[in-house]
């Protein structure tokens, strides 16, 4: 299962995080999680949000670059060696994870972490079949 993270592409100059969310504040735009990677030249801003499809367009709209990934959400126990787990099962499974980061907030115990792998039909099966779940994105409040 597979929801859409949304990468912009960001000059390394102040302001624009803050940019891009007050773009999405006044368009009612509910961030899930976000992450940032950055060079020496520019950043790339990873989003979560409640409607991948809307924002992106608003940002586009706005002038910004940027892409639209699928990403795999994921269950983890919130105790201490949870996030070990599923880490051994996708290690023993040798599924190489490109990145990963954590989604805001944690329900009944569990906290959500966002995987990007390059085969997702494949980690979702090897979840499965180790009683660990994707997250439907509904459940993250995605649509």
């Amino acid at each position: 299962m597979t929801i859409h993270q949304i990468s912009i592409f960001l000059e390394n100059r102040a302001g624009q995080l803050a940019d891009i969310t007050a773009i999405l504040s006044e368009n009612h735009v509910d961030l899930r999680a976000i992450n940032i990677a950055e060079t020496a030249d520019y950043g790339v801003l990873r989003l979560i949000v409640d409607d991948a499809q809307r924002a992106s367009a608003i940002l586009l709209e706005r002038g910004f670059i940027l892409t639209m990934t699928p990403v795999v959400p994921v269950a983890v126990p919130d105790r201490p060696g949870g996030l070990n787990e599923v880490l051994q099962v996708i290690s023993r499974a040798e599924i190489d994870v490109e990145y990963m980061y954590s989604v805001f907030g944690q329900k009944e115990g569990l906290a959500y972490m966002i995987f990007r792998v390059g085969d997702p039909e494949r980690f979702n099966a090897v979840l499965a079949s180790s009683g660990l779940a994707a997250v439907p994105g509904d459940e993250l409040g995605t649509h």
